[in-house]
């Protein structure tokens, strides 16, 4: 889930109030306290929330949440006159494009950090790691409108972000950072979609890389935002994104997107309606609230809230993605009256229980890599065929896919758990070496529920050795007798694997994780990893 960075003084000018406040409230929004330094507090919230992926967003809710600023907050729009026109040859590739332009921006290192971590946590999160949505934030005094969106020749070059020389599309794909870690979005295109201002200079190469020319300093006053993707996210992305601007004063300006001889205008920041009724508010919750009373909970969670009669029309800030049903918003009324004050009761239906035997096996592993220095993580047990083989160049198994998936993401259940390991360790770079982390959890195997424990050790040292001693202590604790043998998986370093054998069978695999394998997930360090069924 994503951490957000929390520097104190920009989030006390930001809200309006003390440290110790905004801290000792925060987790009450759907937050968790991750860490607490002298100058900032890393806080982690749910994906569910993308408004609350930078300090802008927090100190909104904040200040809704403290009373300091209830009710709807409202964005004025003024049209920029400035358009772009989107050519039909991108629209097979990428075709969808929302833009605005923000002007009186005012930045300093701590909010060019802030939009930069808002625009990666958003490709993570509401963009599904850039597929769906990607941002590119543009110094529009660098460059000339009107704006063309188009797909071009890949020999096609231009200087991109953190390079000093021209590069081809082609070339970026194979050897700049973020070229070589998107470049799968592109297979089997032979046209790449680009943006250029009205004198052909480059603004971006979507959703790979932005151009060096129109890079963000904090010099930039005025600024152009364009989100690309695959369907209607790119709004919500771009909605939350300028809103966060606003926050510090900056002005929104529409931009007027052309398509098919059809103009229209982004961002719509206009809010959607929903009616919620008090007797479903108060059925679900267990409470006696009258109308006023959710009306104002409703308020401090930042709606507009219009009581009429039995019901309560409630006014939804564009930029929130996560209201999806009234049960959405009856939770907002849930924590703006705070989880604090509902009382417990016990159940009714008395019973005993007991642990099954494999929880009892289980908790006994939790136990002994606990022991060992390692910290326990649960991730999902759907993921797609791209993490699960290609990015750990092993070759795709026989594994039960999802009938009707909901997103690329999820598609298949896992069979192993060390790509979800893997993952977890991209996602956090930034936290201090060495890593060391594990999960023990039900995986699927030629349509066959099992359990396997996977953990992962990942800084400068992280070797062989050193894996090897895990996997020795956890079966010398488990009293099993076992082998060691040569391995063939690609997944790890050819002379630095090994398989696990238990009375011939293979159980298990661990060893040093091929070097192809570290770049795929972005990763700077070794890893030594190791996975083996529970037996």
């Amino acid at each position: 889930m994503p951490v957000i960075t929390l520097q104190y003084d920009d989030l006390k000018k930001l809200v309006g109030t003390d440290k110790d406040t905004i801290l000792k409230h925060i987790p009450m929004i759907g937050a968790d306290i991750e860490r607490i330094e002298d100058t900032y507090a890393d806080i982690e919230f749910f994906p569910d929330r993308p408004d609350l992926f930078s300090v802008e967003g927090v100190a909104r809710a904040m200040r809704g949440f403290l009373g300091l600023e209830t009710g709807l907050r409202k964005y004025d729009i003024r049209k920029s006159n400035i358009s772009i026109t989107i050519e039909k040859s991108v629209k097979p590739i990428r075709p969808c494009l929302a833009c605005a332009v923000v002007r009186g921006l005012h930045f300093n290192s701590a909010s060019i950090e802030s939009l930069m971590a808002l625009q990666e946590d958003l490709h993570w999160g509401l963009g599904r790691n850039r597929k769906k949505v990607s941002i590119g934030v543009h110094d529009i005094s660098k460059v000339k409108p009107p704006f063309v969106y188009k797909a071009v020749d890949p020999n096609t070059e231009f200087v991109p972000l953190d390079f000093d020389k021209k590069m081809s599309m082609r070339a970026i794909l194979k050897e700049h950072p973020k070229g070589v870690r998107f470049a799968h979005m592109l297979e089997g295109a032979n046209r790449y979609p680009l943006i250029v201002d009205s004198g052909d200079n480059v603004l971006s190469f979507p959703p790979i890389i932005n151009g060096t020319l129109t890079a963000v300093t904090e010099e930039t006053t005025d600024m152009f935002i364009e989100v690309t993707g695959m369907d209607a996210s790119v709004a919500m992305a771009l909605n939350i994104v300028v809103t966060a601007l606003a926050e510090r004063g900056a002005k929104i300006e529409s931009v007027e997107i052309i398509s098919d001889g059809k103009s229209a205008f982004t961002p719509d920041i206009s809010p959607t309606s929903r009616e919620l009724s008090i007797g479903e508010v108060n059925s679900l919750l267990g409470l006696t609230l009258d109308a006023k009373q959710i009306a104002r909970e409703l308020e401090k969670m930042r709606f507009g809230a219009t009581v009429k009669g039995d019901a309560i029309e409630v006014a939804i800030p564009a930029y929130r993605a996560d209201i999806l049903h009234n049960w959405d918003l009856i939770e907002d009324v849930a924590i703006g009256y705070g989880f604090d004050k509902f009382k417990p009761e016990l159940p009714e239906t008395a019973t005993i229980g007991r642990a099954h035997p494999i929880e009892d096996r289980l908790a006994l592993l939790r136990e002994i890599m606990v022991g060992l220095g390692f910290l326990e993580v649960t991730t999902f047990t759907l993921t797609n065929e791209r993490v699960h083989f290609d990015m750990m160049k092993r070759t795709q198994a026989n594994v039960t896919k999802v009938k009707h998936p909901i997103s690329e993401e999820h598609t298949m259940i896992r069979c192993t758990i060390l790509p979800n390991l893997m993952g977890v360790l991209s996602r956090n770079k930034h936290v201090e070496m060495p890593q060391k982390i594990f999960e023990v959890g039900d995986v699927i195997v030629d349509s066959k529920d099992m359990q396997k424990l996977a953990g992962v050790s990942t800084h400068s040292t992280a070797n062989f050795a050193e894996v090897k001693s895990v996997v020795e202590s956890i079966l010398g604790e488990l009293s099993l007798e076992y082998e060691i043998a040569e391995s063939n998986d690609p997944a790890f370093l050819e002379g630095r694997r090994a398989s696990i054998l238990i009375k011939g069978k293979i159980i298990g695999v661990f060893g040093e994780i091929h070097p192809d394998v570290i770049l795929n997930f972005s990763l700077d360090h070794p890893v030594a990893a190791f996975e083996m069924e529970i037996c």
